[in-house]
């Protein structure tokens, strides 16, 4: 067997997919993208293309190790974005060959169900008891949102406030029996995150994510310290060398990106990494079907599994839906919090090619959006 071609396509809302050929007609999907720099990653996937075309595609780590490890500059969101596609891509192709689910190919399956949570309130979080209670109706049973909008490093004690209040009127909502987790989404200067979260402590939050940027990951052991809160991160870490200084400080939830983290190949390295430091593996996924699909069959197979992050009605998805390129919409239901198990064979998700095309002729060119603070400063996104 041997890869004939690959293409890409830019889909809304913001997604990038890929399409790996082979002569023999199986045909692998991915998912490489980084967020509003799909056209940059595309551009990468085409230079990966030609080290793959004419390799056999069953030969998944070695073409892992060639795709990370053939030139000199290495790694970064833009490259390990474009790989974790393509991974994703050939472990679809290497199931569909032996006509297996990829979790088999993982070890098998550790458990029947992963249980999912959806967005509430935007990017700047406004009626968040309405959305959670949306949320709970459509069967969920844990949920995420901002812990702010446009914020400085240092807010004031009306912004903490606010922080604090949102989370109490989610926590009303949801009941003790459910879960919310808040992402500081790198928002909060070291200083204020380590006076807010120990306020958020007694709403028992499920976690706190990103509470600095990653270039402050340094600190993090600080955070850690500040309270009981389990901290959480990594939708910014592409590797196991980017995590482990991560792990080292302290965090109790690993959140590496399929679409992002060097793929399939290696977040379940990431996952094995993060139990030697008694920490969970809860993928971050606000994208699209076919890394909502290779998240899945990670956590299938995965034995300090969390929870995992889902699209369907996040803020993001004005022009599209997570479901709107795949043709059996079945499996990825969740009447009572949780994906069942999949046995198809491959990623286990059928992409409406048709409809991908289409989408592609008529593209995108989602980019986030540039805030800045009264004073006119930029202000973190």
């Amino acid at each position: 067997m041997k890869i004939t071609s690959v293409e890409t396509f830019l889909v809304p809302p913001r997604w990038l997919f890929c399409r790996v050929a082979t002569d023999e007609g199986i045909v692998g999907w991915g998912e490489p993208v980084v967020e509003g720099r799909a056209d940059t990653v595309r551009a990468a996937v085409d230079e990966l293309a030609e080290l793959l075309v004419g390799q056999d595609p069953r030969r998944v780590e070695d073409l892992w190790q060639l795709m990370t490890k053939a030139a000199f500059y290495r790694g970064g969101p833009v490259l390990s974005s474009a790989v974790a596609g393509l991974d994703q891509a050939l472990w679809d192709i290497l199931g569909k060959t032996l006509d297996v689910p990829v979790h088999q190919l993982l070890g098998g399956a550790v458990r029947d169900e992963v249980r999912v949570y959806g967005w509430i309130g935007g990017d700047e979080p406004s009626a968040v008891a309405e959305a959670a209670a949306e949320q709970v109706e459509s069967g969920l049973t844990a949920v995420k949102m901002n812990a702010s909008g446009r914020v400085g490093r240092m807010p004031g004690r009306n912004e903490v406030d606010g922080v604090v209040a949102r989370l109490a009127a989610v926590r009303e909502v949801l009941g003790d029996s459910r879960d919310v987790a808040v992402d500081f989404h790198g928002r909060f200067g070291v200083a204020a995150a380590r006076r807010v979260i120990p306020e958020l402590a007694p709403l028992h939050p499920l976690f706190v994510e990103e509470p600095v940027l990653p270039e402050y990951t340094h600190r993090l052991g600080d955070i850690v310290a500040a309270s009981n809160v389990p901290v959480a991160c990594g939708e910014r870490l592409y590797s196991r060398t980017d995590f482990l200084p991560a792990l080292q400080a302290g965090i109790a939830v690993a959140q590496p990106d399929l679409s992002h983290a060097g793929g399939i190949s290696e977040v379940r390295r990431i996952a094995s990494l993060a139990e030697t430091f008694d920490a969970l593996l809860a993928p971050h996924c606000p994208l699209g079907p076919i890394a909502l699909a290779a998240s899945l069959q990670v956590a299938f197979a995965t034995p300090n599994f969390l929870i995992q992050e889902q699209s369907i009605g996040i803020h993001y998805n004005t022009d599209a839906e997570l479901l709107d390129y795949v043709l059996d919409r079945a499996p990825f239901g969740f009447p009572e919090g949780a994906i069942r198990r999949w046995e198809a064979p491959g990623l286990g998700v059928d992409i409406d090619e048709d409809a991908v095309r289409a989408a592609d002729a008529r593209g995108h060119r989602w980019r986030p959006p540039v805030w800045r603070h009264e004073d006119g400063s930029f202000a973190e996104w």
